[in-house]
């Protein structure tokens, strides 16, 4: 990971963006969802809205005159771990740095109006608590939301930084930490949790009431006791999954895992909210669930009601998981025409190297493609919507160490993908990495200890190590252009009404591209390699 993401370029375009207003733009190439461009003028979340497109329908800046973007101003940031995403609204910049820490900036002259810590470094009990920092905040109605790395959710005034409530999150003692944005649907503040990679513990998503603090309700993403009101047909469904159950004979937990930290997306006319979950542990699938089975809600998108946290359906993109195949990456909705009819779709393109439309009222498999070097599976059966796996790519009781593509790093990581209804394409940060893995714990390379495995996550292999910009075309599952970046780990991405994508590269560069075409019209250099963005 990178330590300075959010540098001079970022500060420039949120400058740049604050005082535009919305214009006429031609005919877009897909249809255009009222939720995709509300607030035109402000950035209050992750993704911008909750459909998660990262787009922005302002239009004032264009192909045309980008070029003559220039530094409007800076403010300096303290060294350390700054993979966030800054927010607009109320003309003010908010953002957060390191662990938990947030200011407030007037958004046309960069002065700071207030801060606040939220203290996570005098509490921390574990590493895993000061290790990623924040990636994120969410803003409504004059409020600013934020997740401690140790598990506070806590609600801040928006003019003045004090808080307004602040509650914990964890139930118990487990090995946890959140670094993710939280989001706010439907009156709702979406938090959740990472730490699947060093532990059994059940993951789950929790949604508090805006307002007060108050607990609205916890869904759990595998099984186990309790089960939370209101889920007993989620719990009954991730049970038939794990045959051989998931605790040892003394009752204590051999299998978990499936922590939701990153990707949450929200239908307001549905009334769902989309969870995108995570890997297992252990990762070998024969320590953590003997008896084979899916594992749900493993490697899942799994659709809940925003009021009640009722399961509503699911689709599992790495059924078995056993490779830190996530479903955790950005989760984008839009209305997308395919054979001729408008249909209401979420689009993933997570770890495991597959680009997904799936019918988000329902959860039906429309289609996937791949977008990288895929070893672990031929394709996805159209009918079934589940992976056709390579023989032999099962590690479990077999000698020697196995390559697979994607490694654990991912084909597409956290870094935001973004789409514009314009163009109808995606822009997705593409990783060409492979891993070597195997049963047992011998040998170099394991990551943490306890998950059944040997991994060697960046390998030096033949074409890896390198990152891309790919625009995706998801109707007809095909590359429209891309472009190769410098380095192993490209940065998140933007689409405007204007016809750009913007993105940051690791080599500190920020630039401009055209979304039809992918060229580069304007760039520039900071003092830091570029990771997060809008």
């Amino acid at each position: 990971m990178i330590a300075r993401p959010c540098s001079a370029a970022l500060r420039l375009f949120l400058a740049a963006l604050a005082p535009l207003v919305v214009t006429a733009c031609d005919k877009p190439a897909q249809p255009i969802e009222q939720a995709m461009v509300a607030d035109p003028d402000e950035w209050p979340s992750w993704g911008r809205t909750g459909t998660e497109t990262h787009y922005s329908p302002l239009d004032e800046i264009d192909t045309g005159n980008v070029g003559k973007l220039k530094l409007a101003w800076h403010f300096d940031l303290e060294p350390g771990y700054t993979a966030s995403t800054p927010l607009m609204a109320e003309g003010k910049v908010f953002l957060t740095t390191g662990h938990s820490h947030i200011r407030a900036l007037d958004a046309v002259t960069g002065r700071q109006i207030w801060e606040y810590d939220g203290g996570t470094r005098e509490r921390a009990t574990s590493a895993l608590q000061m290790s990623w920092g924040n990636k994120g905040i969410a803003y409504d109605a004059g409020h600013v939301f934020l997740v401690t790395t140790d598990g506070y959710v806590i609600s801040l005034d928006a003019k003045t930084g004090r808080e307004a409530w602040k509650t914990y999150d964890y139930p118990d003692a487990a090995p946890r930490n959140s670094n993710g944005a939280p989001r706010v649907f439907g009156g709702k503040v979406i938090v959740g949790f990472g730490g699947a990679d060093i532990s059994p513990a059940r993951g789950f998503v929790t949604a508090y009431d805006e307002k007060t603090g108050k607990l609205a309700w916890r869904f759990y993403t595998t099984p186990g006791d309790p089960a939370s009101p209101g889920n007993e047909k989620a719990e009954a469904i991730m049970r038939k999954t794990w045959p051989s159950g998931w605790t040892n004979p003394d009752g204590t937990r051999r299998g978990g895992g499936g922590t939701a930290w990153n990707a949450f997306s929200y239908d307001p006319e549905l009334n769902l909210v989309y969870l995108g979950i995570g890997n297992g542990f252990p990762y070998n699938q024969a320590r953590r669930s003997p008896g084979g089975g899916d594992n749900l809600f493993l490697s899942s998108i799994v659709a809940v009601d925003v009021n009640t946290g009722a399961y509503k359906w699911h689709y599992q993109v790495c059924p078995a998981e056993q490779w830190d195949c996530t479903a955790t990456t950005d989760i984008t909705l839009a209305t997308l025409k395919i054979d001729g009819k408008d249909r209401k779709v979420l689009m993933q393109a997570p770890k495991n190297g597959f680009f997904y439309v799936i019918d988000r009222a329902t959860g039906a498999f429309i289609s996937a493609e791949k977008i990288a070097k895929v070893t672990w599976a031929d394709h996805i059966d159209g009918k079934t919507g589940r992976p056709v796996e390579n023989p032999g790519i099962r590690y479990a009781g077999k000698p020697g160490l196995f390559e697979v593509w994607p490694g654990p790093t991912g084909a597409h990581s956290w870094m935001p993908q973004a789409y514009s209804p314009l163009t109808g394409l995606v822009y997705i940060p593409v990783i060409e990495q492979g891993a070597l893995i195997g049963d047992g714990q011998k040998g170099g390379g394991e990551i943490t200890a306890g998950m059944g495995v040997t991994l060697i996550p960046e390998v030096e292999l033949p074409g890896s190590h390198r990152s891309f910009l790919k625009a995706w075309n998801p109707v007809t599952q095909s590359v429209a252009w891309e472009v190769e970046l410098p380095g192993n780990w490209p940065g998140g991405v933007m689409a405007s009404a204007g016809g750009l994508v913007f993105q940051g590269q690791i080599d500190g560069k920020f630039v401009a591209r055209d979304a039809q075409t992918g060229k580069a019209l304007w760039s520039f250099k900071t003092e830091s390699p570029i990771v997060a963005l809008r």
